[in-house]
């Protein structure tokens, strides 16, 4: 007999409610908030220009295609805009993936470590979640395609991740999509891309442009710094696309975040200066960290995972109390499967060097 009780579908109930970074500090304490892989330079002139011209247009509606955003992702990417989607937020489109292709029982492969959306996106739909072991903090691409069964319909690979900032060359992500019936989709999510600096390194647009089952997520939260106005977009073939098109809501994207959206994917000199000081302080802060004894995980994103003792005194959650305490606010990454382990944002000057000296001073109280 069922249930006279309202029901949510199976799957709903397991999810975890998820729980932002910390963005307070104790009263009188100055905010460092280095908990949500925010850029410290901030949005383009350019966007913040494109979002004052809207302000006395608010009660118009946007256009339901996002066509100037289209337009300057196309531009400048080189891609046919025919095949872009645009969302609010690559969260949206993750779930737009799951709700286009997802039917309960279906599998939804991604690494331990991985994005704690995808698990959302499988629950959500009824879908079984399967989570992959990493080597090394980074995807495995054997232990990928060993867990893939008939009843795999998505993979969801973050390249680069978070929080570990590891990544895979362009070479293994085509060793996985090889490996996988076109019956499954792959779906790379490259947030961080614009940071990477590696040779061998590709966020998958030209295998997303040759395969029919493949999917690339970017967003504009990160090196764009418009994280407030929640913009993300997609590229695939034009059949995914429109199989995403007939599950999107309507003017799903804001006018003013097409507006700025087009200005700050045009604003190539804000990008490079954004990329130039994420090179040199990354770098800074994992040579220093590293210099007081603690593990960081080689990240190639703007954030680094630090890694502390697990002993008393010396551990990630009295580490973040006591950051607290200064108003460095870091990420704690439990729910990632790092119990003591904190992410760390790629801040200011300022903020960098407090971080290192607060850490010198606990692990220095610590000790004695």
């Amino acid at each position: 007999m069922s249930s006279s009780r309202l029901q949510p579908k199976p799957g709903v109930m397991d999810i975890d409610i998820y729980v932002p970074g910390k963005s307070s500090a104790p009263a009188g304490v100055k905010l460092h908030k280095l908990s949500s892989n925010e850029t410290p330079l901030g949005p383009s002139p350019a966007a913040q220009d494109a979002i004052a011209v809207l302000a006395g247009k608010l009660e118009l509606y946007p256009d339901g295609s996002a066509a100037e955003l289209k337009r300057a992702i196309a531009e400048v990417h080189g891609l046919n805009a025919e095949n872009l989607i645009c969302g609010n937020g690559s969260d949206e489109l993750l779930s737009l993936i799951g709700s286009a292709y997802l039917q309960p029982g279906d599998e939804v492969v991604f690494t331990e470590h991985g994005f704690l959306m995808y698990r959302i996106v499988a629950l959500s739909n009824s879908a079984v979640p399967v989570t992959v072991p990493e080597t090394d903090e980074r995807a495995d691409v054997d232990a990928i395609l060993a867990a893939v069964t008939d009843r795999t319909r998505v993979v969801f690979l973050a390249n680069p991740n978070n929080p570990t900032g590891t990544y895979l060359p362009i070479d293994e992500v085509r060793r996985l999509h090889s490996g996988l019936p076109a019956s499954t989709l792959l779906v790379l999510d490259a947030a961080y891309a614009e940071y990477v600096r590696r040779n061998d390194y590709e966020s998958g647009m030209e295998l997303a442009a040759s395969a029919g089952n493949v999917i690339v997520t970017r967003t504009f939260s990160k090196i764009h710094g418009l994280a407030a106005l929640r913009i993300g977009w997609a590229y695939a073939s034009r059949e995914i696309i429109q199989t995403l098109e007939r599950v999107r809501g309507p003017f799903n994207v804001n006018a003013l975040a097409i507006a700025a959206g087009a200005a700050a994917m045009r604003d190539r000199s804000h990008i490079d200066r954004s990329i130039e000081h994420n090179d040199k302080w990354l770098t800074w802060l994992t040579g220093e960290l590293e210099s007081l004894g603690l593990r960081v995980t080689p990240s190639v994103g703007n954030f680094i995972l630090i890694h502390f003792p697990d002993e008393a005194g010396k551990s990630a959650k009295e580490a973040d109390a006591f950051l607290t305490q200064r108003g460095l606010i870091l990420r704690a990454v439990t729910g990632y499967g790092f119990p003591n382990a904190l992410r760390m944002t790629v801040g200011l000057e300022e903020s960098n060097q407090a971080v290192v000296d607060a850490l010198k001073d606990f692990l220095a109280k610590a000790g004695g």
